[in-house]
């Protein structure tokens, strides 16, 4: 394994890069971002073009979490790339992002066990690799923030129609223009819930020791990468990561195995969020340098950088790419804006990130739309 990195120059950050089948204009990745904004269908929301277009300077753009399926819902209004429809919506914004020159993939969960009986169909019970409830909740309209339901552990027989299932929303995202995809293996989702002891207590052979709870990842991401190729797919890990209720007893050695696994398959890349999601960096102790030496190709960080840790990160050949959340929210030209350390926007209200119209989604000034025109109505002299 390659286990050295290379030095870069300071303003890498800022630099085009090759990662896998394209050629990035920068490495500043949009990292996906769940705005709950899909329409009927769960096709995606009217100002969806708008909005991602807008931020079509990224590097890469990584779509919010997309449903593989009807039973991979867990939140409301998400989007779907299972249906005809959906993906015609998709089409609409993978344009819109193209002729404004960006890169565009899209990530593809599986909710899982985070999930309500009523998102499912006739009410059934949610499936992960346990029967063991999440203690998280997931929002209703017209019932507000609620528990979410006791889940039923997926039957051996099911697991080839869930590895199924990603394959075809690959071959659709692909359908829809999408360059690429990314396959959400973090956060408590599905694939997040198999690798941990905490949420996996199967005694077949996708439970037990780590070879086993990894294996259902590692299954999906063969399966995709054989439909789209392998340097178009990209994989998301969160070591630490409690969102979804996600733990495990032993995480570096889990994911040590989870890189190593996922080392030979010729991934465009690796998305790593460090610490807890949207929160301290250093909530658990762990090797994140260890975790890189474990694999060969592009590695993406990500949680809470600002200008000076991305561009060192880069510079230092730490990471390869970094994705940001928060800040390509409230700043459309975020790009622009770390380039010339600029001013950043803040956050709207947070009652505008999730769900909504184009308030909080499509509004955001750019750099030059919040500097005043220079003035030319000085007086000539006489």
């Amino acid at each position: 394994m390659n286990r050295t990195h290379p030095i870069r120059s300071a303003r890498a950050l800022f630099e085009p890069t090759q990662v896998g089948a394209w050629t990035l204009a920068n490495r500043m990745v949009m990292a996906p971002l769940t705005r709950n904004r899909a329409g009927p269908g769960l096709v995606p929301g009217p100002f969806a073009a708008e909005y991602y277009a807008q931020r079509a300077s990224a590097g890469l753009i990584i779509a919010e979490a997309t449903q593989v399926s009807a039973q991979a819902l867990g939140y409301a209004d998400t989007p779907g790339c299972y249906t005809d429809e959906q993906v015609s919506g998709w089409k609409t914004v993978t344009d819109a992002v193209h002729a404004k020159g960006g890169t565009m993939i899209v990530q593809l969960w599986h909710t899982g066990r985070v999930s309500h009986t009523s998102f499912q169909k006739d009410g059934q019970a949610p499936v992960g690799p346990s029967a063991i409830r999440a203690k998280t909740k997931t929002f209703i309209a017209g019932q507000g923030f609620v528990d979410v339901s006791m889940p039923r552990a997926l039957d051996l027989n099911e697991i080839p129609g869930i590895i199924e299932d990603f394959r075809l929303a690959c071959l659709r995202a692909i359908d829809a223009g999408f360059d690429g995809v990314e396959v959400h293996g973090a956060h408590g989702y599905l694939l997040d819930a198999f690798l941990r002891d905490g949420t996996n207590h199967r005694t077949d052979a996708y439970g037990g020791p780590i070879a086993n709870r990894s294996r259902l990842l590692v299954e999906v991401t063969k399966a995709c990468a054989t439909a789209i190729g392998a340097d178009r797919l990209g994989v998301r890990i969160s070591p630490v990561s409690t969102a979804g209720d996600s733990h495990d007893s032993q995480p570096q050695a889990l994911f040590n195995h989870v890189v190593e696994a996922l080392n030979p398959l010729g991934l465009a890349y690796v998305h790593v969020v460090e610490g807890e999601t949207g929160g301290a960096r250093d909530s658990i102790p762990f090797d994140y340098a260890a975790l890189r030496a474990r694999f060969d190709g592009v590695w993406m960080v990500n949680n809470g950088y600002d200008r000076q840790m991305a561009m060192e990160a880069v510079a230092s050949g730490r990471a390869d790419l970094v994705s940001f959340g928060r800040m390509f929210v409230a700043n459309p030209d975020l790009v622009a804006r770390l380039s010339k350390d600029g001013p950043l926007n803040p956050l709207m209200g947070q009652e505008t990130l999730y769900g909504g119209g184009s308030h909080g989604y499509t509004d955001y000034p750019t750099l030059a739309e919040s500097q005043p025109a220079s003035c030319c109505c000085a007086k000539k002299p006489a």
